[in-house]
């Protein structure tokens, strides 16, 4: 007699194994909450943007039924804009893990790198510029202009090793590698990163989010580290700016909660590379089996906070689509998994690229305020291109 898919017992393994057995075209997704290896395809989840929810609950739950694979998760990557790709599923194996440890980072590999801005920085500093006069003359209060770079490899990058330097450089990030490859693309293409930012995690009926705005850079004296937080926190400019996000994210989440928990004042998180202001939101939700209200219902409805757009979102969006001659794909999108009880864990796709063969794309934003310094912009872009750099060997070049 077959047991049930849901009832099935799930191996043991480690981190580090999950880790080691990523290859191109399988679905990672780590944090201090646990790490998650997905393979195969079970069902391609669609639905249209705002609607995306309703039908992975679907797919969860018809795959369920068939059984397929032991406690079965929809995970895949959504772009910045409503209109822009997405790609969920249901695997077919899923493996899961605790949290990443330490452990030594891997030298990367010599390689040789040409680099392409996009734009220029020059016409980066144009386009703060512009923004702040559209800031000054009331059509907004918050924009996030970002800037890529373009790196062409002599030879294939190694998504894999990409993915361990990024995930031993900082365990407690949230690490990803989704496949995000789309008709007519010359060769495999892999969404990889780690974000610092929690957009949203559900487990029962409790929610957390953890938005981020206003940043300065990380640098190796620990005397001038203190320095700048305590700089951070006092800044009228960035605190301005992390309100504006933080207001944000509680009004969205205080739709769905009975209950929500904001601190008044923020705290600063830090990365490898940089300081971030940050507001740990909690809450209880009032409709848990609803699944507007699972782990990527939420998502989208928060979807983009304006720690990667800006107030008012529409006009902000219109702002970004004028101002950045680069479309940003899946960056400043969203990555994650959603399970079939609706828990789930769902981040901003900051700190990323998207790796195809020999090309390496990825982008840095900063958010633009009344107040805001066009070349301070232009430099936390940079300080911000370091994480990624710094996993491919490149250093800071930018």
């Amino acid at each position: 007699m077959s047991v049930p898919a849901l009832t099935r017992p799930r191996p043991v393994y480690r981190a580090a194994d999950l880790l080691a057995a990523y290859l191109p075209g399988s679905y990672y997704f780590s944090s201090t909450r646990g790490t998650l290896l997905a393979d195969g395809v079970d069902a391609v989840v669609g639905g249209t943007p705002g609607n995306r929810a309703t039908a992975a609950a679907a797919a969860l739950a018809e795959v369920a039924t068939a059984g397929g694979a032991a406690g079965p998760v929809v995970i895949g990557a959504l772009g910045f804009r409503p209109e822009a790709s997405a790609t969920l599923v249901v695997p077919s194996v899923v493996r899961r893990a605790g949290a990443p440890v330490d452990a030594p980072v891997p030298d990367a590999p010599a390689r040789r790198w040409s680099i392409k801005p996009r734009p220029e920085p020059g016409c980066y500093t144009d386009a703060v510029r512009r923004a702040l006069a559209l800031i000054d003359g009331g059509e907004l209060s918050k924009v996030v202009l970002a800037r890529g770079l373009e790196l062409a490899a002599d030879g294939p990058v190694s998504v894999p090793a990409l993915l361990t330097r990024l995930v031993r450089a900082d365990p407690a990030a949230h690490a990803f590698a989704i496949d995000v490859s789309a008709p007519g693309d010359p060769a495999p293409r892999t969404l990889v990163g780690a974000s610092p930012e929690l957009l949203v995690s559900r487990r029962g009926d409790q929610v957390v989010a953890n938005p981020l705005a206003g940043s300065l850079p990380r640098c190796a004296d620990d005397a001038e580290n203190r320095r700048r937080v305590a700089a951070l926190l006092a800044s009228e400019k960035e605190r301005a700016e992390h309100a504006h996000t933080a207001a944000g994210v509680a009004d969205v989440l205080g739709r769905f909660c009975v209950d929500l928990d904001v601190p008044a004042e923020p705290s600063v998180i830090g990365t490898p590379t940089m300081w971030h202001l940050s507001t740990k939101i909690t809450g209880t939700l009032a409709a848990p089996a609803a699944p507007t209200s699972s782990a990527l219902g939420l998502a989208e409805a928060l979807h983009p906070t304006p720690a990667v757009c800006g107030v008012p979102p529409a006009a902000a969006r219109d702002a970004i689509a004028a101002l950045e001659p680069a479309d940003r794909g899946y960056y400043a999108g969203l990555a994650g998994w959603t399970d079939v009880s609706g828990d789930g864990e769902w981040v901003v796709t900051i700190r990323s690229a998207e790796v195809s063969e020999r090309i390496v794309r990825l982008h840095a934003g900063a958010g633009i305020v009344s107040g805001s310094d066009p070349e301070r912009e232009l430099d936390e872009t940079t300080a911000k291109f370091q994480t990624l750099l710094r996993a491919l060997g490149e250093g800071t070049r930018s």
